[in-house]
């Protein structure tokens, strides 16, 4: 497989650090509201990926890490009432809620920053002790221009950091570029734990290297994330912790692109985003995971209703296919003869172009493609009717690519109810098919097709399909 990683700016074939084992880190969600379609953006991809080495016969130990200690977490909790413990608990379950309808798969562990500050306070000390930080009435820095690889990750030129950098009001650091690592608390409400240097609190870049070097080691396979982490906080984690460790932190460096609405990044900060809890009360998860994955992970994501149609369109395409072949396994009978065996034999070349695909840096769009391809071959093998055991198997080829994506894993048309009255109609076109009354038959479809449900005649008799 080849990756295109940041750090080296180039696809590199992909060799994991212990051979059929793959250590992975991705910076989660900070905890202090619902996350948007962009925040979704690198939880579907890197979801993909650990599915896709897990399909490839790895066994994937992947990391996510909530950040529940922050200062947007402690102003919402001023805004609601409660403590900063309570808001971070309250959305990371509505977290778990969210992403488990992008078909997001837990990870193997779900660190918290509140329960990682013993590991936390060791690793700064450490980085005292070793003069790659230095404390100041509480607070503790990180001396940026001690680490001579600093800028090597963003391709940032540490001058022109320099020219760039300011102090902020209340800070007293030695140098502009230096980061802190530990904040001294402010004020008694403020949520605090005990520390060489007194009450305080994490910073944001610590919390990681701390966590991915307990969970996974020094050295990790692919540490992944959004583009926006690029700058400062992957710089500054590999700024920690190679100075900590004294060794390459991650092999692999994947950030997937932005989100954008009228060509302007999606974020909270600008008020231009939509939460996926939103969506959700108009498109299925699905759908949502479809859209991110029909585009290359690296390029950015033009967001609008047009790829919202496109994508629950295109959803629906493969939904429809598996159908089709659970009506034909439902209601078909017989063993393949020799003509249906050469046709399942045809598919495999799309398990290939698949794999190629995912093969070249992860190339969903092209996964896709091939999937469509799957399903357009499948068709026409079962336009005139399919034998039981030919629809069972080509049912498998289909499931074995579209789980890989995270797709069709939600039997939305098995959890439709045909309630009296629109059975009553399905019963009464069939009379009238059987009576030849064809254009009561067809006055009757139209007017089922009105209300959302789509008839299909087969030769195994009438399929219902429910419009979603």
């Amino acid at each position: 497989m080849k990756i295109y990683n940041t750090l080296t700016r180039r696809k590199e074939e992909f060799v994991p650090i212990e051979e059929g084992k793959v250590k992975m880190y991705v910076c989660g969600p900070t905890v202090y509201n619902f996350f948007h379609i962009g925040n979704a953006r690198p939880f579907v991809v890197f979801d993909t990926m650990r599915k896709y080495l897990e399909y490839r016969g790895y066994k994937v130990k992947f990391v996510q890490n909530f950040t529940d200690v922050d200062d947007k977490i402690i102003n919402r909790a001023k805004e609601e009432g409660i403590t900063a413990p309570e808001v971070s608990e309250k959305y990371i379950e509505e977290y778990y809620k969210d992403a488990a309808a992008l078909n997001v798969k837990k990870a193997t562990v779900h660190p918290q920053v509140s329960k990682t500050i013993d590991d936390i306070i060791r690793f700064v000390a450490d980085l005292i002790e070793k003069d790659y930080a230095y404390e100041v009435d509480g607070d503790v820095y990180y001396r940026t221009r001690k680490f001579e690889g600093y800028g090597k990750l963003s391709g940032k030129n540490i001058e022109d950091l320099i020219a760039g950098a300011r102090i902020a009001v209340g800070e007293k650091k030695e140098d502009p570029l230096d980061f802190a690592l530990w904040k001294a608390r402010k004020e008694e409400s403020e949520i605090a734990w005990e520390s060489p240097w007194g009450m305080g609190r994490p910073g944001w870049h610590i919390e990681c290297s701390a966590m991915a070097k307990k969970f996974l080691g020094e050295t990790i396979d692919i540490h992944a994330g959004g583009a926006d982490l690029q700058f400062p906080h992957h710089e500054n984690e590999i700024a920690q912790s190679e100075a900590h460790n004294g060794c390459c932190f991650a092999n692999y460096w994947m950030h997937n692109g932005y989100i954008n609405v009228d060509g302007t990044k999606m974020s909270k900060s600008l008020g231009n985003f939509k939460t996926v809890r939103d969506l959700l009360q108009i498109y299925d998860g699905e759908v949502l995971r479809f859209l991110i994955l029909s585009g290359h992970y690296r390029g950015p994501i033009d967001f609008g209703e047009d790829i919202l149609i496109q994508s629950k369109n295109g959803l629906a395409r493969m939904r429809n296919a598996k159908s089709n072949l659970k009506h034909l396994i439902a209601t078909g009978s017989g063993t393949m003869n020799d003509a249906e065996k050469e046709k399942l034999a045809g598919f495999g070349k799309f398990r290939e172009e698949f794999i190629e695909a995912m093969e070249d840096d992860l190339n969903t769009a092209d996964a896709i493609s091939a999937v469509f391809g799957l399903i357009t071959a499948i068709n026409t093998a079962v336009a005139g009717g399919a034998t039981k055991e030919f629809a069972e198997k080509a049912l498998e080829v289909l499931m074995e690519l579209t789980t890989v994506l995270g797709l069709l894993q939600q039997d939305i048309e098995e959890k439709v109810e045909i309630d009296p009255e629109i059975q009553e109609l399905i019963d009464q076109r069939q009379a009238a098919r059987k009576a030849k009354d064809f254009a009561k038959a067809d006055e009757i479809r139209d007017s089922l097709k009105a209300k959302g449900f789509t008839l299909k005649d087969t030769p195994q008799g009438v399929q219902v399909i429910k419009e979603q």
